[in-house]
């Protein structure tokens, strides 16, 4: 029993399919096969000895025969490319089948095999060959490493059944000179005969094979389905048209033998046929439209397995097999053809590109209008949404209102629903508006940090909002502290940058001391509050902790010496205002000035 070996990955297959086919049992006389060359095959016994006798070639062994060939068949291939090249064998499950690949351009100089695979099939795969199986079936031993050829190199493939029970083998050749190649991989021009090479061809057409020979006495036709050349009755002219898959022989009486027979292999396989497809329209906000879903409505009652959908944005490349659009197709708006093209896999030269469908790409609605509103108190009513509606489309608010826009008096969140329906379609885009209430601005207090020739003063907001201040006829600035202020009156003002209106206050910038020792040393002897000669007929009152006024300073005073009538008032806490006639020559008390100051003894 043979032992099994090691296996390999699958990488790609470009098939090479059809019907029965001739068979050479020498090597004298291996089928040539090229690109276009379908390949059945089974085997029945062999002719000579082809290894004379040999008691190994490579890896093959004597067979039950006594000779390395049991039941043999023999074909020759010519590359004609650059690349990685691979064959695989198809055969039934429960038959032992090996095989060996040459590198030798005649039979008289084989060498050893380049590729041999002499392992029993007790696995019962139902592929060998070099490359990968095809099925995916990486512990499969009977396969054998990818070869790297080049053009013109000659090859000798011998395939052989060890069981003596066989059904037939097909050969599918594989790897990446089909994929750079597809068309001429291998060399068509080693079979030259009469008749021509072997025939892949499309059962909606009628091949032509033409024997024409000068001086011919009359031509008899033959075609073998699978149980041997049978006469075709009347078939007599030097052309014969064909449309069924066989094996055709012609033989030509000539004057003088020997008569020329020529032999040919017609393989045809089914045309495909393209449904109708119906028009397609699709929302263009993602863009993409999968055709793959059109590929069953394409197909029809044909097998997926068997056939292949490709789609194009023109006949011209439809028909050709070219430019094939992605499958996630990229939509615009607007209507545009696709262009259908059903190719059969066992033949891509039968294929329908006859149908066509349209793809519309519908407009999904665009909102581009603010989505932050800022409305005042007591407005009346702000207007959100789109304020330029297009005609076509249905505008809903989730408020309930069906206006493209609406009147909104209070803060939320109102969301617009626009829908485009067009070709069955409702493209539809949503978005929410924010609606922020913006406040009047409201003066709560202002810090002044003074005594001194330049002071800051900062303006405390009651509200939070957007806001700008203003230092008298100034410029706005977004922030609320202002420096280098000088002594005197001002006018402060808070602007809403949302239009909700502004406020104005006027203050008092004036400078005092925290505290001061009425001690008699000639420093900080006396209390006053420095500025107030910036104000008209200003008055300080000066308070002890319980409210009860002590004095009354005018602008002219030298300042408080901590005395009450005369008496010294203890150490403490004091407290003072100041008032001033403002421009209506109305008394006023200054606002933000009411703080106090320490007397130390």
């Amino acid at each position: 029993m043979r032992i099994p070996s090691g296996f390999l990955c699958f990488f790609m297959m470009l098939t090479l399919s059809g019907v029965s086919a001739q068979v050479a049992d020498d090597c004298l006389n291996a089928i040539p096969i090229c690109s276009n060359t379908p390949v059945n095959g089974g085997t029945s016994g062999y002719g000579i000895d082809d290894f004379n006798n040999a008691p190994n070639s490579g890896c093959l062994e004597p067979t039950i025969t006594g000779y390395i060939e049991s039941n043999s068949a023999w074909y020759r291939f010519r590359t004609s490319a650059t690349g990685q090249l691979g064959f695989n064998i198809g055969f039934d499950s429960m038959e032992d089948w090996d095989f060996a690949l040459y590198r030798a351009s005649d039979c008289a100089t084989l060498g050893d095999p380049i590729r041999c695979n002499f392992f029993d099939n007790s696995d019962e795969d139902t592929y060998m060959g070099v490359g990968e199986d095809p099925t995916g079936n990486t512990t499969n031993v009977q396969y054998e490493d990818w070869i790297q050829v080049a053009p013109g190199e000659d090859y000798y493939l011998l395939i052989n059944n060890f069981s003596n029970s066989n059904s037939g083998f097909s050969i599918q050749f594989s790897g990446q000179i089909f994929e750079t190649n597809p068309n001429d991989a291998l060399d068509c021009s080693i079979i030259n005969n009469l008749l021509g090479a072997p025939i892949a061809a499309c059962d909606n057409e009628t091949i032509i094979l033409d024997a024409s020979t000068n001086n011919a006495l009359g031509y008899t036709w033959y075609s073998d389905t699978g149980s041997g050349y049978q006469v075709l009755m009347g078939e007599t002219a030097a052309t014969l048209s064909v449309t069924i898959s066989a094996l055709y022989r012609v033989q030509v009486a000539m004057p003088a033998p020997p008569n020329i027979i020529s032999e040919v292999q017609v393989a045809f396989s089914i045309a495909p046929t393209t449904a109708p497809l119906a028009d397609e329209a699709v929302c263009v906000e993602s863009g993409m439209y999968d055709l793959a879903q059109k590929d069953t409505e394409a197909l029809g009652m044909q097998d997926p397995a068997t056939h292949m959908v490709s789609y194009h944005s023109s006949l011209a490349d439809a028909t050709n097999g070219i430019n094939a659009l992605p499958k996630q197709y990229s939509v615009t708006t607007g209507t545009e053809n696709i262009y259908v093209r059903v190719s059969s896999l066992e033949n891509p030269r039968c294929f329908d590109a006859s149908e066509q469908f349209t793809l519309e790409g519908v407009i999904t609605p665009d909102l581009i209008f603010e989505d932050t509103i800022y409305i005042c108190e007591n407005t009346l009513g702000e207007p959100i949404g789109e304020l330029f509606p297009n005609a076509q489309y249905t505008y809903s608010w989730d408020t309930g209102e069906t206006t493209p826009s609406i009147l909104v008096t209070q803060a939320g969140q109102y969301t617009l629903t626009v829908t485009n329906t067009a070709s069955g379609l409702n493209c539809v885009a949503s978005r929410t508006v924010t609606v922020v209430v913006s406040e009047i601005p409201v003066i709560s207090e202002v810090l002044i940090d003074d005594l001194q020739t330049s002071n800051t003063v900062e303006i405390i907001n009651g509200v939070a909002g957007n806001f700008e201040y203003q230092l008298d006829t100034g410029p706005f600035q977004p922030s609320s502290i202002f420096t280098d202020v000088s002594p005197g009156m001002h006018t402060v003002t808070i602007n809403d940058l949302n239009g909700c209106g502004s406020v104005s206050e006027t203050i008092i910038v004036v400078g005092f001391s925290t505290f001061f020792t009425p001690n008699g040393d000639g420093t900080n002897d006396f209390w006053q509050v420095l500025g107030i000669e910036t104000l008209q007929e200003p008055l300080v009152q000066i308070y002890d902790r319980f409210g009860k006024l002590l004095t009354v300073m005018e602008e002219d005073n030298l300042g408080w010496d901590g005395t009450y009538n005369g008496t010294p008032v203890p150490a403490s806490d004091y407290w003072f205002k100041i008032s001033y006639l403002d421009t209506s020559d109305q008394r006023v008390e200054a606002k933000y000035v009411n703080n106090h100051f320490s007397l130390i003894r």
